[in-house]
């Protein structure tokens, strides 16, 4: 071999033997995602015929003044024994699916919530609640995004996981804001003018959702559509999405409904 090719091929060897050995202060080491910053679902369980329940609503007000709307998300499920389905003179707000919330959950009073799915909760202790909840790490981070042409709104829920294998299901409500509509008050008259908001109209993917995982460090796309009723205002509809187990609600998002353009 003459001298040029064997300095080509030591040149060569060299090469090789450098790039299959890596040093261990040289080796990719995995970073943990960045916590996620709780988001807490309020599930109020009001009523129109329910005296007590615009009392309910100033806590969640107030709450969402001292914590802000991405943190508190609330959804005001009309149903149960005060719940109203309406008639010929009043709009009424109260579901099946509100009725069925109420009977599963083995409720006995308006106004109650369930904050992240922890148990029955009197509304003067929603902020006690609320405070404890915040406190806690997300094991996921979700985000919504909602569009909507003539007829169907088109959804999509994106999901990273940020803590350990997440195992559930993924929940996805519309909800309307600005719904003029009658409420009884608690001095016992009947105000035909109250203004409802975060109200429950239709649960997109079913009763209790679809089954949902996602691990560490993965990020995962669900994508829905959903015809909504002529009678919503397109311009207050917004999307709730959250993912609860056995262990509570572990994680939500909202985001309004966006015309296409």
């Amino acid at each position: 071999m003459s001298g040029s090719k064997y300095l080509t091929f030591l040149f060569s060897l060299f090469l090789l033997t450098d790039c299959s050995y890596i040093g261990e202060e040289e080796r990719l080491i995995y970073v943990k995602p960045e916590p996620a910053k709780r988001v807490v679902l309020l599930e109020d369980f009001t009523g129109q015929r329910c005296v007590n329940c615009p009392l309910g609503t100033e806590v969640i007000e107030e709450l969402q003044k001292t914590y802000g709307e991405t943190a508190i998300i609330a959804v005001g499920i009309h149903g149960g024994p005060l719940g109203f389905a309406g008639n010929a003179k009043f709009v009424g707000l109260a579901t099946d699916a509100g009725d069925k919330y109420f009977d599963h959950w083995g409720l006995e009073y308006q106004p109650v919530g369930l904050v992240d799915r922890h148990g029955a909760v009197k509304y003067t202790d929603w902020a006690a609640a609320v405070r404890e909840e915040l406190a806690k790490p997300a094991p996921l981070e979700l985000k919504v995004d909602a569009t909507q042409d003539t007829e169907h709104i088109s959804i999509m829920v994106e999901a990273h996981g940020t803590d350990g294998l997440v195992e559930g299901k993924l929940q996805v409500w519309l909800l309307e804001d600005s719904v003029m509509a009658m409420q009884m008050m608690p001095d016992g008259s009947v105000n035909t003018e109250y203004v409802h908001n975060h109200v429950l109209r239709a649960t997109v993917n079913g009763l209790w959702g679809d089954d949902f995982i996602v691990d560490e460090g993965e990020w995962k796309e669900q994508q829905l559509t959903f015809q909504p009723d002529e009678a919503w205002n397109p311009a207050h509809l917004s999307i709730v999405a959250f993912v609860y187990n056995a262990n509570g609600v572990l994680q939500a998002a909202k985001g309004r409904v966006k015309m296409r353009e």
